[in-house]
C-alpha cells in the first residue's frame, strides 16, 4: 500500500485548519473597526424635580369595628338581622329574655311600692306629731334607695334589647334564636367601612427620608391603593397616622393611610399595596445607561479636562423608570460617559461627542 495514501487525510486536515485560521484572522480584522463605529457620548448630571413612588404591602381595616356582646344572661328571643346586612344606627339587632333580671326588677318594683307607702304613712304621722322628723327622713331615704335599685335593674333589662351603635355591616352571627347566652358572649361584629384604614410598615431608613421631605413638601404627597387583583382603587388617600412605637424586631415603623370607601368595595381583612408618590425637588439625576455594575457597587465614567475617563463609585437613593437619583459620587459640574460605557476602560483617553443639551426628560 502506498504511504501517501495514509498521508492524504493528514494533509487534508492541515489544509482545513489553515483555512479556518485564516478565516478567523480575517473575521478578527473585520471586527476591530466595529468598536470604532459606536460613538462615545458624554453629558452632565442634571438637577430637576422628579416624582418617586414607593410601594408597601398593607392590611385593610374598617374605620370602626366593634364586637356586639350580650350584656345579660338569657335566651335569645329574636335575631333581627342577617350576615352581611347593612344597618343604621339604632336599628334592632337582637332581643334577649333576661328571666333572672326581669324577676329581680319585678321584686324591686314591689319594694318601691312598699317603701312609698311607709314613707307616706310616716309623713302623716309626723304631721300629727306621732313620728319624728328623723324617722320620716329615714323612710324617704329608703324609698330613694329602692328607686335607685329599680332604675339599675330596669337598665339591665333594657340592655336585653341590642341595637346598632353606628351604621355598618353585620359580620358573622355567632348564636341563633333560642340559644341561652351568657353575659359577655359575642353575638356578632359590626364594621363601619365607609372609610378604611390601610396599615403598612416603613423601614427606618425610609422613615427618616420621608419625614425630612414631608416637612418641606407636604402638598406634594399623594397616596394610591393597588388592590389584590392589580387594579388601582379609584379614590385617593391621605396619610392618617404614624405610630410612635418603633419595632426593633422588624426595623420598621407602622404607618396608616386613610381612604374613603363610599361604595363599600373594600372590607376588613383584605390586602393590597399602598403607593406613596412624592415629588423630590432639586434632585440630582442621571440616566440608567450611564451606570454600570461591578460586584455589588455601581459606577460611572467621569471625563477629566484631558479627556481621560476615571471610574467613580456612586450612591443611589431612588430608581425611576429611566433615571437614577444620586446621593453622592458626581455633581452637576462633572462630565460623565452616557453612551459607550462598555467600550472604554479606566484611565483611557477617549474621543467623544459632547451632549450639552439636556437629555433627561
Amino acid at each position: 500500500m502506498n504511504v501517501n495514501t495514509f498521508n492524504f487525510p493528514i494533509r487534508q486536515a492541515a489544509v482545513l485548519v489553515l483555512i479556518s485560521l485564516v478565516s478567523c484572522g480575517c473575521n478578527s480584522q473585520r471586527e476591530k473597526p466595529a468598536r470604532g463605529r459606536h460613538k462615545i457620548v458624554a453629558t452632565s448630571p442634571q438637577v430637576k424635580a422628579v416624582m418617586i413612588t414607593q410601594s408597601y404591602v398593607c392590611q385593610i381595616e374598617a374605620q370602626r369595628f366593634v364586637k356586639i356582646c350580650a350584656s345579660e344572661r338569657g335566651n335569645l328571643d329574636e335575631v333581627a338581622v342577617k350576615e352581611g346586612q347593612m344597618v343604621k344606627e339604632g336599628d334592632l339587632l337582637f332581643k334577649l329574655r333576661p328571666v333572672l333580671s326581669q324577676a329581680k326588677l319585678d321584686a324591686e318594683r314591689a319594694t318601691v311600692k312598699i317603701s312609698q307607702l311607709e314613707a307616706n304613712t310616716t309623713k302623716l304621722q309626723a304631721m300629727q306629731k306621732m313620728s319624728s322628723e328623723q324617722e320620716l327622713a329615714i323612710r324617704e331615704a329608703e324609698l330613694d334607695k329602692a328607686k335607685a335599685r329599680e332604675r339599675m335593674l330596669a337598665a339591665k333589662v333594657d340592655r336585653a334589647t341590642v341595637t346598632a351603635p353606628f351604621g355598618g355591616i353585620i359580620q358573622r352571627i355567632h348564636h341563633q334564636k333560642g340559644t341561652l347566652v351568657e353575659d359577655g358572649d359575642v353575638l356578632t361584629t359590626l364594621s363601619d367601612s365607609s372609610s378604611i384604614w390601610a396599615n403598612f410598615d416603613v423601614p427606618e431608613t425610609r422613615y427618616f427620608e420621608f419625614m425630612a421631605d414631608r416637612n418641606q413638601n407636604k402638598d406634594d404627597l399623594k397616596l394610591e391603593l393597588v388592590l389584590a387583583n392589580g387594579t388601582k382603587f379609584k379614590h385617593p388617600g391621605k396619610l392618617g397616622a404614624i405610630v410612635a412605637d418603633f419595632n426593633n424586631r422588624t426595623g420598621t415603623i407602622p404607618f396608616r393611610a386613610d381612604f374613603p370607601n363610599p361604595d363599600r368595595l373594600l372590607r376588613k381583612g383584605q390586602t393590597g399595596n399602598v403607593l406613596i408618590h412624592r415629588v423630590l425637588k432639586d434632585a440630582l439625576v442621571i440616566p440608567h445607561r450611564a451606570v454600570f455594575n461591578l460586584l455589588d457597587k455601581r459606577y460611572v465614567f467621569v471625563v477629566d479636562n484631558n479627556d481621560v475617563v476615571h471610574q467613580r463609585e456612586i450612591e443611589i437613593t431612588n430608581e425611576l423608570e429611566d433615571l437614577f437619583v444620586i446621593k453622592q459620587g458626581v455633581g452637576v459640574n462633572d462630565k460623565i460617559v452616557l453612551d459607550g460605557v462598555m467600550q472604554i476602560q479606566d484611565g483611557e483617553k477617549i474621543e467623544y461627542e459632547d451632549l450639552p443639551q439636556p437629555v433627561i426628560k
